[in-house]
């Protein structure tokens, strides 16, 4: 558990550039709180006469606990680490107290002490989210819209979902008042069977596109459509805005959105017509901001399996009879004319195939299949000759599944990241041509080093996918998945079995490093089994297939991350990858942990839930300092976060419904962090739980909660009031407790 430490006026705080807090010694924090109990028993005395026996009583108890802490805590982390009770072992000499007036900080006597306990914390929240509703409902100067929508708290208060909605047991996790004491443990897993409410469930009316695009002439479905055309019938049933600004009106001079956008009072002319503004528009005419769209005539090609893969094909049957693949035949070029044993294929067909010579083209321009051939038609690369990949050095962020998004990464690219990767994709999906899959391999315009990942479970799946993607996106590396340790992943035989099954695993790599023109790289864990490590015999292997990089998580898939990243076995691992470069990834939640990590010889770091706690990590690594950063600022960095999300999802109901949900995805884990200024002990470690602790202002409490219920009042201040019938329940259970 992350340890506190109290606060005297005579320790200034960090600043935001000032060098590490130098923690006090345990006897000087005992007799300071020894002297401000006193004080503050006194003054309690003078408002409560008498209750003077019960809290003098109170106080030697919590004094004799905090003598009794006296041991520094260990650095060991998990349930070992200080922590806020005194029946948990290094504790850290902090004790308990009680909220007091309006402010967020405890004062005894001279010193403000953060740590509390669960109920004091929640007692805090609840008193103070009344008080901002009593503000709201008498009229707030400020214009924040804070309380919740009457069907949402008759829910929380009665326990009850709509039918349909979540089971008994997650609703009661969703509805339970804070008050009321848990039942059992900590969970943990997956909320496999949690509520999804699609987006376009809130939109009772959905007016039709054509109308919203300004064709207003023709329909785009004919008479089979089943949208609304009366603008003013939509209207009538739209909720109100949201606010009064619109990020995409103001940023690109025009919302596409038109009347549908929560937001559409910024640019509505008197007639209901949507406002341009032509000078912002012609400066971001010729600019592309997001890269790597499926086009819909390929997904028509994908869904009819129309597309061949003529390399892929040549280096399967090669890989099939044990023997290294060729370079395709010369002047073949692939996809571009139709493979045997498919009748019926048509010339025009053969030549919407999104292959040639214009491989590299976005897949939204015609392909061109004609003309003078070229070297680059008929001439393989050789892997001598193919595109280094040289990031020794710089931090990479994994690829996170649903938190890992577009907006997110945008988010770690401001504060220093070097290197993104897209969330994990199916390669079936993919070649099935699933809109929600290719979505993952968008790229934005600032992501200079960016790279897809694949997961999949057999060669000739993976090798189509790399041959499709290679011809179709724009990526600097492909990235193939043996880490991922759920259980509907490992079982079809993707993910971390992979490493016990070599003989596929050399056919998917050979095969991918073959039809693929930028570099392949892969991440593996240490094993499958906790004490059987098999990423050392399989690394110089890798280096043989055709591996240009290597990202080796030091745990195992049994043991996911119940215990500390193993960095002694991936300085074993990096002097057997070598010459290879090999990335480490696992616990590093400061530049401390990432100054230990690079001397193990790796050639790099991998920054995962490090990133998801505290974006600002790449910037903290890069200056050499810690970052006591304030409340003010992590909620700046929450509204840039939903102002990318209306940008790439939308800003109707739709787009601010899914930015809400991935948003709420991503402060289950934001609220894992403890403020720098608030730790006795530096820096926080990324398996401490964090314990119940009153912050500096009343945002920095609310974002240190652990309810879901606080995530969603959060969200209600970056995108207004949410739905009526609005339900959340966080991907993992250990992510929301009480």
């Amino acid at each position: 558990m992350a340890s506190l430490r109290p606060t005297c006026p005579t320790e200034a705080p960090p600043t935001l550039g000032s060098a590490p807090v130098t923690p006090r010694t345990h006897n000087s924090v005992i007799g300071g709180l020894r002297a401000c109990a006193l004080a503050s028993t006194s003054m309690e005395h003078m408002r409560d006469p008498e209750g003077l026996s019960a809290t003098l009583h109170n106080r030697r108890g919590e004094l004799s606990m905090a003598e009794e802490a006296k041991k520094p805590p260990t650095e060991s982390g998990g349930d070992n680490a200080s922590g806020a009770s005194a029946s948990e072992r290094g504790v850290a000499p902090i004790k308990p107290q009680v909220v007091s007036g309006n402010t967020a900080e405890v004062h005894v006597g001279d010193c403000h002490i953060y740590l509390t306990t669960k109920e004091q914390f929640h007692q805090f929240l609840e008193a103070k989210r009344e008080k901002l509703q009593q503000e709201t409902e008498a009229g707030d100067p400020c214009g924040h819209d804070l309380a919740e929508p009457e069907a949402k708290r008759i829910r929380r208060e009665d326990g009850q979902v709509e039918d349909g909605q979540a089971e008994d047991g997650q609703a009661q996790q969703v509805a339970e008042s804070p008050q009321q004491p848990p039942t059992q443990k900590r969970a943990r897993g997956q909320n496999k069977g949690r509520p999804h409410m699609k987006p376009t469930h809130y939109d009772k009316t959905r007016l039709c596109p054509s109308l919203i695009q300004g064709s207003t002439a023709r329909c785009f479905f004919g008479d089979r459509c089943r949208f609304l055309h009366d603008v003013g019938q939509y209207l009538e049933t739209k909720p109100a805005d949201l606010g009064p600004r619109c990020v995409l009106f103001e940023t690109f001079g025009k919302c596409p959105y038109g009347v549908t956008c929560r937001f559409a009072g910024a640019h509505l002319g008197p007639e209901g017509q949507n406002l341009v503004q032509e000078e912002l528009v012609a400066r971001w005419a010729d600019r592309q901001l997001v890269r790597n769209g499926l086009d819909k005539a390929l997904q028509q090609q994908l869904r009819k399996r129309k597309v061949h893969f003529e390399r892929a094909e040549h280096a399967l049957r090669w890989l099939s009879q044990g023997q290294l693949p060729d370079p395709a035949p010369a002047g073949a070029v692939p996809g571009a004319t139709a493979s045997e044993g498919t009748p019926g294929q048509s010339d025009r067909d053969a030549q919407q195939a999104p292959a040639g010579p214009n491989a590299g083209c976005p897949p939204s321009m015609p392909v061109q299949t004609c003309g003078p051939l070229t070297d680059e038609d008929v001439v393989r690369l050789r892997p001598c000759e193919k595109k280094r990949l040289d990031i020794s050095g710089k931090l990479y962020l994994a690829p996170l599944t649903t938190c890992g998004n577009l907006p997110f990464r945008r988010i770690c690219k401001r504060f220093g990241a070097d290197v993104t990767c897209g969330e994990m994709a199916v390669c079936t999906n993919l070649l099935q041509g699933q809109m929600s899959e290719w979505a993952l391999l968008k790229r934005h315009q600032c992501e200079d080093i960016f790279g897809v990942q694949l997961e999949g479970a057999f060669p000739d799946t993976m090798t189509k996918c790399a041959e499709l993607l290679g011809r179709t996106i724009e990526v600097d590396f492909v990235d193939i998945n043996v880490g991922c340790p759920i259980d509907l992943v490992y079982k079809k035989g993707g993910g971390c079995a992979l490493m016990n099954r070599t003989a596929k695993f050399q056919q998917i790599v050979r095969g991918m490093s073959q039809v693929l023109d930028v570099p392949l790289t892969v991440k593996l864990r240490t094993g499958v089994q906790e004490r059987v490590n098999l990423a050392h015999r399989l690394l110089p292997e890798l280096r043989d297939w055709g591996a240009s990089l290597v990202t080796l998580h030091g745990r195992s898939r049994e043991q996911r991350y119940t215990k500390l990243a193993d960095w002694q076995y991936i300085a074993q691992c990096a002097k057997a990858a070598s010459p290879m470069p090999l990335f480490g990834n696992g616990d590093i939640l400061s530049f401390d942990d990432a100054s230990r990590a690079m001397k193990t010889g790796v050639a790099g770091v991998m920054i995962a839930r490090g990133a998801l706690l505290k974006p600002w990590l790449f910037t903290e690594i890069k200056e050499q300092r810690h970052w006591d950063i304030s409340s003010s600022e992590r909620l700046d960095i929450l509204r840039d976060f939903t102002s990318y999300g209306l940008e790439h999802w939308g800003s109707d109901t739709q787009g601010v419904e899914k930015t809400r949900r991935f948003l709420l995805e991503w402060l289950s884990f934001l609220c894992r962090y403890v403020p720098v200024g608030l730790l006795e002990r530096l820096p926080q470690k990324v398996n401490e739980r964090p314990p119940y602790y009153l912050g500096r202002d009343y945002l920095e409490t609310l974002m240190a909660s652990q309810q879901a219920a606080d995530w969603i009042r959060i969200s209600e201040m970056l995108l207004g009031p949410v739905p009526p019938s609005f339900v959340f329940l966080p991907k993992h259970k250990a992510n929301a407790y009480k």
